[in-house]
């Protein structure tokens, strides 16, 4: 027993109850038990101090322990029950006794449990570990699915022919003829599909047969479905697709593409078509929900069809270290090899870059980013939209050189679409704009920053902006929209007008303002029960 500093003391006793200390009076005596749970709960928690002789309750106060009078003893007892390495220290303080067990962290990917439940800290409460945080711990370890052995499969349990169209493909994508004299089990051996040791997962989930994942992988399926109303009930189309992605894949683009609508954006004088549903992004949304769902998991994949926007709704939250704001830039495969199969036959050039694609189409055809509210910890939600919101940066885009386009990064793409959906750029650090006028797409002037020949210029950083004829720029493509939107429809509302633009009612509420000084739109009612309507043409008396 050694005797505590002032500067231990005063550390010790200001030190924050939680993750990583608890403090117990235990004045005479400690259940063994009851510590061991707390110790359980540190080292889930990353690791800590369990103190004993301390008042938990601020000010706190050391009131000594006669606790556990033989620690070595207590500190083995944990370590068997724990499994992790548990220290201890004995400390004297104006003739009063403290005892420290020092817990070490859990291990990567393996929750401590004692007696068979993992304890966690949920606020003041050791209660047990919920699913999700044992599912995140779990998956630090990177583990693969896919690339597991089903035990009871065989190479009979896979489809001829989504083996050949693989093949094909992979043949086709590489330029090696020797792919297409390969026997089936070769094939198989070479992508990883199958080992010494037996039929992989992702062979099933690639190339099985319907009665077999029916069987061994029930839940590994894909549910189309088509609903003409935003309202809930049954889908006006649905299928659902039981056997390996190569047998279904076409299939799942064809039915989308059946009522894939035309729309038609201006340019001067002419009108030019563009489909609702681009077929790239389409195929990629899928590819990247096959790829990276949980096959641990029950659940189906759901590609949902809606008038102007797909939502494809995949079972498990995004990868571990993968979050919204980073999804661009970080690549975490949950399946790897099934996205390394993927990638020999050249369905994604690289694995993880998917998303940057599906953005960046979702750019060159001026319509909404993809979105992804409604994703948790069970589910990832991506909402692809299919309408044009803005006309001249599909038409400005449209007209650039294609090889420029090519050469242009993803982050140039969110940049030439925050220009032209006047996003607020004042935070903007200029310099970002480099590349984007070394390609010449956009040029720097004295005002902002000008898309070549588009005649428009924004406002970078703390510039102001102005165009030719100094007067402040307005967005008068989505004016326009609201005009024939309400021409056409009579009295509308911001509910209606932010569903058919894809834009915030705060946004619309704020343009309807513009519009109203202008006189070119009225307000009818107040509050909830607002509407807006073309004003009466003027009477001359």
């Amino acid at each position: 027993m050694r005797p505590f500093s002032d500067h231990e003391v005063d550390e010790l006793l200001n030190a924050t109850e939680g993750n990583h200390f608890e403090f117990k009076e235990a004045k005479n005596r400690y259940d063994f038990e009851e510590a061991a749970k707390y110790c359980c709960a540190l080292a889930n928690c990353g690791g800590g101090k369990l103190v004993l002789g301390v008042s938990d309750k601020r000010p706190r106060k050391i009131v000594g322990s006669n606790a556990f009078d033989q620690p070595e003893r207590a500190r083995n007892g944990l370590m068997d029950k724990l499994r992790v390495c548990v220290g201890f220290q004995l400390y004297e303080y104006e003739g009063k006794r403290v005892l420290v067990f020092e817990v070490a962290s859990r291990p990567v990917g393996l929750p401590i449990q004692v007696d068979g439940i993992a304890w966690w800290r949920d606020g003041d409460s050791l209660v047990p570990m919920s699913e999700s945080v044992r599912r995140k711990i779990y998956m630090e370890l990177e583990y693969d699915f896919s690339s597991e052995i089903c035990p009871e499969a065989t190479i009979n349990d896979l489809d001829g022919a989504a083996i050949e169209k693989f093949r094909k493909k992979w043949s086709d994508h590489t330029r090696n003829k020797r792919i297409t004299s390969l026997s089936n089990s070769q094939l198989l051996c070479d992508c990883g599909a199958i080992t010494d040791k037996g039929v992989t997962y992702a062979a099933l989930i690639l190339f099985g047969k319907r009665t077999t994942l029916k069987k061994q992988l029930p839940h590994a399926e894909v549910v189309f479905e088509y609903r003409s109303k935003e309202v809930a009930g049954p889908a006006a189309q649905r299928e659902e697709f039981q056997e390996g992605f190569f047998s279904y894949d076409d299939r799942i683009w064809e039915l989308v593409n059946l009522r894939n609508d035309e729309q038609h954006y201006r340019d001067g004088f002419y009108k030019h078509p563009i489909l609702t549903f681009n077929e790239d992004v389409v195929r990629e949304a899928v590819l990247n929900a096959v790829s990276h769902r949980d096959y641990q998991l029950g659940g189906s994949i759901f590609v949902r069809q809606y008038q102007s926007r797909l939502v494809v709704e995949s079972p498990g939250g995004f990868p571990r270290g993968i979050t919204v704001e980073n999804i661009l830039n970080r690549q975490n495969a949950r399946n790897r090899l099934i996205a390394d199969i993927f990638r020999l036959c050249g369905l994604v050039e690289r694995s993880g870059q998917g998303m940057n694609l599906i953005y960046e189409m979702a750019i060159k055809e001026a319509k909404p980013l993809p979105n992804f509210s409604g994703s948790d910890a069970f589910f990832v939600m991506l909402t692809i939209g299919g309408k044009v919101i803005d006309s001249k940066m599909l038409s400005f885009i449209k007209k650039s050189d294609a090889k420029l386009l090519d050469a242009m990064t993803t982050d140039d793409y969110l940049l030439l679409s925050a220009l032209f959906l006047e996003e607020d750029l004042r935070s903007v650090d200029p310099a970002r704009f480099k590349h984007l006028i070394e390609l010449e797409i956009v040029k720097h002037s004295a005002y902002g920053v000008e898309p070549a020949n588009s005649g428009i210029i924004f406002a970078v950083g703390n510039q102001s902006a102005t165009n030719a004829d100094k007067m402040p720029i307005k967005n008068a493509d989505r004016n326009q929209h609201i005009l024939d939107y309400i021409a056409s429809h009579g009295n509308v509302t911001t509910a209606q007008l932010a569903q058919y633009l894809e834009l915030s009612q705060r946004t619309i509420r704020n343009i309807l303002k513009e519009l109203i000084a202008h006189g070119l739109v009225e307000k009818l009612d107040n509050y909830r029960r607002a509407s807006y309507a073309t004003p009466p043409p003027k009477t001359t008396p």
